[in-house]
């Protein structure tokens, strides 16, 4: 351990196991999203998903008082750039160009998990932004003494985005499109916010299940059992290999597995069936004030299948359980007439060659003049009328 201050210590953990469960969670709290507790990264480690054979490399930090766990950060140094979703190919191919070896870095966050979490895990009673401060200095720390070109917080809360910019590090905001529940009562609450003619085109896409001899139903709870877990793996590989050289395979089903074993209460699985075969399914995880998509995948094609399994069918759940937001993972711009709304997430750079340094900085600046203008397109393109509507109280 390294003294960090008079009486606190940093260890760095090469394993989540290497701390209990018990003392992980109690830091990030019973609230915290699913990709931040013990269970998911130690599924990611022990199923072979995330290790130092597959470029995620764990270097947890952890601040310790005496035998007492007081803060922690999940973090890993990287030797590639997949599964992140905070895209710095290019960054790491302005490196090559300058001479600097890019990999590896340090990512502090939870591996192949594009959601917002707490970073600097802290417990109760704590002196919370001296103790941030101390696992932000720790980051850049051994980052710097484990030969590491750079240091990525990827993905924090906007308030933790905010301190690291003010500590120096680069402020990066990129867009997700997440479903918002302003208080809807039913699912023709929902559609009532398009205009005519999106709200026709959604009933059609919705619709075309029927017509294909296709129901969509979500398994959760008691129901779900090993089966499932395979089932999710299934998807996942199909999809990964329908996307060629950008759709590897990095969770093993072993991963999936684990997960529907540890987190049961949590996991979710939308299943389309059809000729009584599961042919299509969405991987999801679930909160009581949030729904987070993860992976989908199909074994036959058809029309509007993918926004049915992914989109529609989970909004109504969401609309049914009275969760607040639906967060259907990165990317996928067609999400945006279909009602999820432009939103922002955050991440927070520093590269130790001054040259890259200022070259992502620059550019991070020229990225942030067009997010603005990108905003307004999607919202425009959106189309959502306010809610409520004119002459209709909220939650009638």
């Amino acid at each position: 351990m390294e003294r960090v201050a008079a009486n606190l210590r940093l260890r760095i953990l090469e394993s989540i196991t290497d701390v209990s469960a018990t003392e992980w969670n109690a830091l990030a709290g019973p609230e915290a999203p699913p990709f931040i507790r013990h269970e998911w990264l130690a599924a990611m480690e022990e199923s072979g998903s995330a290790t130092l054979e597959t470029g995620w490399e764990p270097q947890h930090l952890t601040l310790w008082r005496d035998e007492k766990l007081v803060a922690a950060s999940p973090a890993y140094r990287k030797h590639h750039s997949m599964g992140e979703y905070i895209y710095d190919f290019s960054w790491a191919g302005a490196a090559e160009r300058l001479g600097v070896e890019y990999y590896p870095k340090l990512v502090v966050g939870a591996p192949l998990s594009p959601a917002t979490s707490a970073r600097f895990l802290i417990a109760p009673g704590e002196d919370v932004p001296a103790l941030r401060l101390l696992l932000l200095r720790a980051a850049v720390e051994s980052a710097k003494e484990g030969g590491c070109s750079s240091v990525h917080f990827l993905y924090p809360r906007e308030d933790e985005a905010e301190l690291m910019e003010e500590q120096g590090l680069a402020r990066r905001i990129t867009l997700q499109f997440h479903w918002k529940n302003p208080g809807y009562r039913t699912y023709d609450d929902y559609l009532s916010r398009f205009d005519s003619k999106r709200r026709s085109q959604i009933k059609r896409e919705r619709a075309a299940a029927a017509t294909q001899g296709i129901t969509v139903r979500t398994v959760r709870g008691e129901e779900v059992g090993p089966e499932h877990a395979r089932r999710a793996f299934g998807f996942y590989e199909a999809t990964c290999t329908s996307r060629g050289p950008w759709g590897q395979v990095q969770l093993t089903e072993d991963f999936f597995v684990r997960i529907f074993r540890a987190m049961p209460d949590t996991v979710e699985l939308v299943q389309a069936e059809r000729a009584g075969n599961v042919i299509a399914g969405a991987f999801n995880l679930a909160t009581p004030e949030r729904l987070y998509g993860r992976y989908w995948g199909c074994h036959e094609e058809h029309p509007f299948l993918h926004f049915h399994v992914c989109l529609y069918h989970s909004v109504e759940d969401n609309i049914r359980a009275g969760r607040r937001v639906f967060e259907p993972g990165a990317g996928g711009e067609h999400k945006i007439a279909r009602g999820f709304e432009p939103t922002a997430v955050h991440s927070a750079h520093l590269l130790f060659d001054q040259t890259l340094d200022k070259a992502v900085r620059d550019f991070l600046h020229r990225e942030h003049a067009h997010l603005r203008p990108a905003v307004e397109q999607a919202e425009q393109l959106a189309g959502l009328k306010p809610w409520p509507l004119p002459g209709r109280a909220s939650g009638e």
